[in-house]
């Protein structure tokens, strides 16, 4: 093999994937004449599978030239080490690149000015030195060296980790979370990574067992497989599954018998991981109607499912066990002019512990909690109001024009602890009121239950035709479908509501009906006819970046929403982010901008949360804009909810994702004042009514749909909400 010296000029192409690379590179002044197939800059093209790699970093290369028929000579790389520079230049660009947190190219220039070509070695062995360069304190100095150690550190983990396809940045979260002993962790369990980092799935983790040695049969591999298998059912919102289904998926995931999986299953009970009970199951027969399997079937939980899901059954219990004290409802609904049956949802809230108000858009629940809420504060009772989400939080605050929070914050989470609030340390409440409790899943219900005190009454609010939480569980609606909670379901649409297209369309298409669009600019409800998702990708791209902004005066960024059934395709998530990024946040020459995950985010971006960062006090679902990008801390700073800005280690950035165009299901618990949806015979398998409707009530003042007639129509008659693995019902009726 031919071994190549040189610095990295530019990354033309990189594949999160398998690291697959095609780069520029200018080779070292020695092997310039060697080199073949340079350009007239001097450059040669390199491909491969290689570590993640930046500008300016200096690299070894072993591999040879081959011809492309398209490209011509190139240079394929089969290793490559990372080596430090030796000329000032080099070095220049190396503590430059943004590779050492704290320096930037400025900094770089003045220290390599000061050191010349021994600038490296001074770093390493003699770091007091820094000192003597100017705008570096004793405290920078520390910064420095602290990122160069990390740094060294790193480059030995990749060093390991290349082999097995695994990138730079979770070889720095590798390093982040185990220090010293990230490498010794790697080698002895990998399967370790996967319990302990985000971004390290299953598959990485088998990947280096298997590349290292570790036996198909290991006991840490079955039980990696049998909590993967777990995972992936909880991702789909099941609260548990059936033995014999886990059995089988988790065989075939590790091409084991099923004898050695259950084995697995045991030692993982006996450490207290899985729960295993017996449950009378249901089950839908060739008629498409309900069976119920007499016999009791072995099901498997994840344990925090299944203390969460019995947890909140004990609860809502013993919080129903508990008499309500009489309050005084004088004047109530007077000024609100109060339909006789909201007065009595609202009597219904106030004598119970526990109750429920649902009911579609424009029926007046906003109305009946601020009526609800005078009679609270006229006698003097101790409330609070809270939603799932911080979107939510934020339009329940609006609407009632008194304080309400993210449950979270109301629980008092705190960084690395956990909830302030629990059974032993109660909120000092006498009556809450959740709204969108259609999101609620089952782990934060029963964190939020444990922490009222007995007698303490509350009321969930919530719309129970819309799409169910992201998270495991249905518990609005399991509790509905126990019959053991007081309900009051709203269905007066009322005058002001009526005269929107948007509400009457989201009651028509609840009730089987086909929505009515608008015949004028005037109107609030239109379609856009598109066969195809090419065509319906770029109607979306038109109607978000001129039509709406033109016609209706919207901001595109602000003020509207792109909501799409599906990930993938033309029409899906990640292609029209790609899209409406170019059209609304192109790249600017020089701009600054960061490479992460296969994705390149740029100052003024869109962006969403995917997951619950509790250190961060951010929430899979909150909406932020990337306010400014750092290379030299490789950090991007995010302004979330306009309010306050939160910071991200280039490390992290998988936790974000470009919200230009996002899930249905990712805007559950949010309103924006326009929505574009996409809706397309293509997204067949997610067509349902529930997801539609819940797309259309996402709309404040305006709802686009971009599709078909055919495609509506499926989903409006698709009724078949998937039914989630949930016991709660039966749990609470018993």
């Amino acid at each position: 093999m031919v071994e190549l010296n040189g610095s990295v000029e530019r990354i033309t192409y990189y594949n999160i994937e398998n690291g697959y690379t095609v780069l520029r590179l200018k080779p070292e002044e020695k092997q310039k004449q060697q080199s073949l197939g340079l350009d007239l800059d001097g450059l040669l093209t390199v491909v491969g599978n290689l570590p993640e790699l930046s500008p300016g970093q200096h690299i070894q290369l072993k591999g040879d030239y081959v011809t492309h028929p398209k490209h011509g000579l190139q240079f394929k790389a089969e290793a490559c080490e990372t080596v430090e520079p030796v000329t000032i230049e080099g070095i220049e660009r190396y503590l430059g690149s943004g590779l050492i947190k704290g320096i930037g190219p400025e900094l770089a220039k003045r220290i390599v000015k000061k050191f010349k070509t021994k600038t490296l070695e001074i770093i390493e062995n003699s770091p007091e030195r820094l000192h003597d360069v100017p705008g570096i304190g004793p405290d920078r100095t520390k910064k420095i060296l602290k990122a160069w150690e990390e740094q060294r550190q790193v480059q030995e983990i990749m060093l390991f980790l290349h082999a097995h396809q695994v990138s730079t940045h979770l070889a720095v979260k590798i390093y982040k979370t185990y220090g010293d002993q990230a490498l010794e962790v790697v080698k002895n369990d990998p399967y370790q990574l996967e319990k302990d980092i985000y971004g390290v799935g299953f598959k990485t983790a088998d990947k280096i067992a298997q590349d290292i040695g570790v036996p198909k049969d290991h006991p840490s591999r079955i039980e990696a497989g049998i909590v993967y298998v777990l995972n992936s059912i909880v991702n789909d919102g099941h609260v548990y599954a059936p033995l014999t289904e886990i059995s089988d998926k988790t065989a075939a995931l590790l091409s084991l018998p099923p004898e050695l999986i259950a084995k697995g299953f045991l030692r993982l009970a006996d450490q207290g991981r899985i729960k295993q009970v017996s449950l009378t199951l249901e089950n839908v027969n060739d008629t498409g109607e309900m069976d119920v399997l007499n016999q009791e079937q072995p099901v498997i939980y994840l344990s925090p499912y299944y203390y969460s899901e019995k947890g909140v059954a004990d609860r809502l219990k013993e919080l129903m066990v508990h008499k309500v004290k009489p309050i005084q409802q004088s004047l109530l609904g007077e000024e609100e002019n109060l339909s006789q049956g909201q007065k009595l949802a609202i009597e219904m809230a106030l004598h119970n512990t526990v109750s429920i108000l649902t009911g579609g858009p424009g029926t007046g629940k906003t109305t009946c909690m601020k009526s609800l809420i005078g009679v609270l504060e006229a006698n003097q009772i101790r409330y609070a109001l809270a939603s799932p989400t911080g979107r939510a939080a934020k339009r329940l605050s609006e609407a009632t024009s008194r304080p309400a929070s993210t449950i979270h914050r109301l629980l008092g989470n705190s960084p690395g602890k956990g909830f302030a609030h629990d059974e032993n340390q109660p909120l000092k409440v006498d009556f809450l009121i959740v709204d969108e409790a259609s999101m609620l899943d089952v782990l934060l219900s029963y964190s939020l239950l444990r922490a009222l005190k007995p007698g303490t009454q509350i009321l969930f609010v919530g719309d129970v035709d819309q799409l169910p939480s992201v998270g495991a569980g249905d518990v609005l609606r399991e509790m509905i479908n126990s019959k053991v909670v007081p309900v009051s379901e709203l269905h007066q649409i009322f005058r002001q509501a009526a005269n929107s297209q948007i509400i009457s369309n989201a009651h028509r298409i609840n009730q089987g009906k086909f929505p009515e669009f608008s015949k004028s600019e005037r109107g609030d409800f239109f379609l856009f006819p598109a066969d195809d998702a090419e065509s319906a990708a770029q109607w979306v791209s038109d109607l978000v970046c001129s039509r709406i902004p033109q016609k209706f005066g919207f901001d595109s960024m602000e003020a509207i929403q792109v909501l799409t059934p599906m990930y993938r395709g033309a029409a899906g998530v990640d292609a029209l982010n790609d899209l409406l990024q170019d059209q609304l946040n192109p790249a600017v020459k020089g701009g600054p901008d960061v490479k992460m995950f296969g994705k390149t985010y740029r100052v003024g971006d869109k962006v969403m949360q995917i997951r619950n960062n509790y250190d961060k006090d951010v929430f899979n679902g909150d909406i932020g804009l990337i306010k400014m990008i750092d290379p030299e801390e490789q950090q991007v700073i995010v302004t979330s909810d306009k309010t306050r800005d939160v910071p991200y280690d280039y490390s992290e950035m998988d936790e974000l994702v470009h919200a230009y165009a996002v899930t249905v299901h990712k805007a559950q618990g949010s309103e924006f004042p326009v929505v574009v949806v996409p809706i397309l015979t293509q997204h067949y398998v997610m067509l349902q009514r529930n997801l539609i409707y819940t797309a259309v009530t996402r709309a404040e003042k305006l709802c686009v749909l971009v599709g078909n007639n055919k495609a509506i129509r499926i989903a409006i008659n698709n009724t078949d909400v998937a039914k989630r693995n949930s016991n709660l019902s039966k749990l609470l009726s018993s």
